[in-house]
């Protein structure tokens, strides 16, 4: 017995490939949040603006994190249970409906977010991911009920490119946004489009896709409800020997999503601890966001039985991995510094100047001038690791001077109510601010204190430099005074150049080659071996994919290397997730798909805490992000191990028992 017999799949091929688009758009209206609200503006926007009455940026973040946390043990609880709750009353849309309505209002009013308002803005953070992850678990069931069999890794893998398109979207039109408005409107409308956005797009799943079925089972009251659906959960963890293979793939799953889900996590804060630009960085982000889009639609491809493009596919997937590797190393090794954004020598004191390095104001080569007084704050109080120690002055004549042998220095200082302003010097003259054109002064007032706000100070070429910072005698009302205070100067390791033109021709160049090659030696040097390639043996190849990109960040230091490897990612990134989603679908059974995916949705919320905390372990204990890069590899590797001991054409056999019962009881009842 078939689960097409749980579901029935329309016969007219139109109305079947429009619940199809309409489940896909849905992928399409939340990935908005993922982008724009999970990765790029909210939680710059939380630590600079939010936050900004919190003693200190790392401050911010744990919050931040805290309120990640609550929402994905929330939804970890309630996944399970309102997946069975959906299966029992037949609710999915409606469930569905629910969070993402709730996840709609909670970013919405994000838009009323201003300075310091971090608890708001957490609360509704908080809102806003139990919707869009409670949604999800929902969105997940449906693929059995929308797709047949045959079509969820082609349908999964259209879902993602969806998802990457749209979402890649709206963060571009967001961050035009947030640099032609004023203020913080920017962001705050920005936080406002992913909502409508959200809601808009939603629709046609409402409308086209239908409600599946549900058991055969009346219940009148609520707490008749709630009871048979624990019942019911209880009763399948008792059974778990009865599905023993989907809850293998199950913990295959939790393994190697939590090499995934760290990756995709810690990708630009390790970028940025390389020393690559922000600019960069942000560009890399969208280059994965877009190359997904074909790769999931090749990776969906790549297992579907009667496809002629199968060779083609899988030679050009193995094309590039092995040539980005090869070629990113080679051009990284051989190509100018300034091409490539390879690290060019570190900046070194000489006898007038000071070299890379902190410089505090204990340290002997900061010269102040005027009246100073050198004062520790407790860490408890700072919101810091250790106690912080700067220099405070309320002389109007106060200065502090540091000749430097370098390019760009990261000035540290504290805020707060009775701080005053600094006037910016470099080389003698006013320092000209490049974003508002005029001289800078450092704004050191705040309504509360905060004791870890920075501004990086550019020369226009590296060499021997003197920076001054003098007070400028203004001051607020009467009763705010002119004090200024100094944590830190911090001489910055020299700029890497690179020409990212140059690197994305060379990328293209590299896709070009390999299509040919694909179209020319695909068949005749894969032929056999693509028809081998199922669900299970597709994510293994990703999974290959991700251990050499584990293995490649360990040793990568340039801008070539970055990107190249971002390409990599996008290869497998959504692939690896849409078959991920498919063969679960595909070996549970379709008359409990709420419940199997909301456990599915459990695993995911511990992949998002495990693999991130391994990673902080292992970096704290190697004092680098380096080796913890390369240790992730262990996830792919137990995880590949584990999958590929899965007998999927058992699993499939016990889906199948499950819904034939499924259907003799309705018939029965």
């Amino acid at each position: 017995m078939s689960a097409i017999s749980v579901t029935h799949y329309p016969a007219d091929p139109r109305e079947y490939n429009r619940r199809i688009w309409a489940w896909t758009m849905y992928d399409w209206a939340n990935s908005a949040f993922a982008t724009t609200i999970l990765a790029a503006v909210l939680p710059i926007y939380f630590s600079q603006v939010a936050g900004s009455t919190l003693p200190t940026a790392a401050r911010a973040t744990s919050i931040w994190s805290l309120g990640l946390s609550v929402s994905l043990l929330i939804i970890a609880v309630l996944s399970p249970i309102l997946g069975t709750i959906s299966d029992i009353m037949r609710g999915k849309k409606k469930m569905l409906a629910f969070f993402a309505g709730l996840g709609i209002l909670g970013t919405a009013l994000l838009v009323l977010v201003e300075s310091g308002d971090w608890m708001l803005a957490s609360i509704l953070a908080i809102i806003g991911r139990i919707g869009f992850n409670g949604a999800n678990v929902f969105y997940d069931a449906l693929l059995a009920h929308v797709a047949r069999p045959e079509d969820q890794d082609r349908v999964s893998a259209r879902g993602y490119a969806m998802g990457y398109l749209g979402g890649g979207l709206l963060l571009a039109i967001n961050v035009v946004m947030i640099q032609l408005l004023p203020g913080t409107w920017g962001a705050r409308l920005s936080f406002l489009s992913v909502a409508i956005w959200w809601l808009v797009f939603t629709l046609p799943l409402l409308k086209w896709v239908p409600e599946p079925p549900a058991a055969a089972l009346k219940v009148e009251r609520l707490g008749q409800l709630i009871s048979e659906s624990f019942a019911r959960l209880a009763k399948t963890l008792r059974d778990i020997r009865q599905y023993r293979q989907l809850f293998k793939y199950l913990l295959a799953f939790l393994i190697y999503n939590d090499g995934i889900g760290t990756i995709i996590g810690v990708a630009a804060i390790y970028g940025a601890e390389l020393g690559f630009g922000s600019v960069e960085l942000i560009l890399a982000l969208l280059l994965v966001q877009f190359v997904g889009i074909p790769y999931s639609l090749i990776f969906g491809r790549l297992p579907t039985a009667g496809d002629r493009r199968r060779p083609f596919f899988l030679a050009f997937i193995l094309f590039n991995l092995v040539t980005l590797p090869i070629l990113g190393i080679a051009g990284a090794k051989t190509l100018p510094t300034a091409m490539v954004g390879a690290p060019p020598p570190p900046f070194q004191s000489t006898a007038t100047a000071v070299g890379e390095g902190i410089y505090t104001p204990e340290s002997a080569v900061v010269r102040l001038v005027g009246d100073w007084t050198i004062e520790t704050i407790p860490a408890r109080q700072a919101g810091l690791e250790k106690d912080l120690v700067y220099a405070k002055a309320k002389d109007s004549t106060a200065r502090v001077e540091l000749r430097f042998n370098g390019q760009k220095v990261r000035i540290t200082h504290s805020s707060g109510p009775d701080h005053g302003i600094w006037n910016v010097l470099l080389d003698g003259k006013p320092y000209i601010d490049p974003d508002s054109g005029k001289p800078l002064e450092i704004d050191g007032y705040s309504a509360s204190y905060r004791y870890d706000v920075s501004r990086v100070i550019l020369a226009d070429s590296p060499g021997e430099h003197v920076l001054e910072m003098i007070n400028a005698g203004k001051k607020y009302p009467a009763s705010h005074a002119m004090m200024i205070s100094l944590v830190s100067i911090e001489v910055l390791p020299p700029i890497r150049e690179s020409n990212l033109l140059l690197i994305l021709g060379l990328i293209l160049a590299i896709e070009l080659v390999g299509l040919g090659f694909s179209a020319l030696f695909g068949t005749l040097l894969f032929g056999n071996f693509a028809q081998q390639f199922d669900t299970k043996r597709s994510i293994l190849l990703a999974l290959a994919v991700y251990s050499v990109i584990a293995v490649w960040g360990f040793f990568l230091n340039s801008t070539i290397e970055f990107w190249f490897l971002a390409w990599m990612v996008a290869i497998v990134q959504g692939g690896s997730q849409a078959l991920s989603r498919s063969l679960y679908a595909y070996l549970s059974p379709a008359s409990k798909s709420g419940e199997f995916f909301g456990l599915f949705g459990v695993m995911e919320k511990f992949s998002a805490m495990i693999g991130p905390l391994f990673f902080a372990a292992a970096g704290t204990i190697f004092g680098s992000s380096r080796p913890a890069i390369l240790s992730i590899i262990a996830f792919f590797i137990l995880g590949g191990i584990l999958l590929a001991s899965v007998d999927v054409a058992e699993g499939r056999r016990i889906a199948e028992a499950e819904d034939a019962a499924y259907l003799k009881s309705n018939e029965n009842g």
